[in-house]
């Protein structure tokens, strides 16, 4: 599984619209999407659906977004004790 690919699922599913999260993220809209539809086919479920301009998460969705936000900080935490240890603290 792709960081970079939980990464945008958060953000779309935090701001609503692959625009923003591209602003956000200062990536392509088209990369966002493929970065979705990747996600979306590796997990083998469907995390959003299209409502207007929106992306409104699925079920399924919203129960693997509190997840994806855990793997984030898991890897935010592994970095920063990568950087303290090579520090030698």
């Amino acid at each position: 599984m792709d960081l970079r690919h939980v990464r945008t699922f958060v953000t779309i599913a935090e701001l609503g619209t692959v625009s923003s999260a591209a602003l956000r993220l200062h990536t392509a809209q088209p990369a966002l999407s493929r970065q979705i539809g990747e996600l979306a086919r590796e997990l083998e479920v469907k995390l959003f659906d299209r409502v207007g301009r929106r992306l409104v998460l699925t079920s399924a969705g919203e129960q693997l977004l509190s997840d994806c936000r855990g793997l984030l900080n898991c890897a935010s935490a592994i970095g920063e004790r990568a950087q303290l240890l090579r520090h030698g603290d």
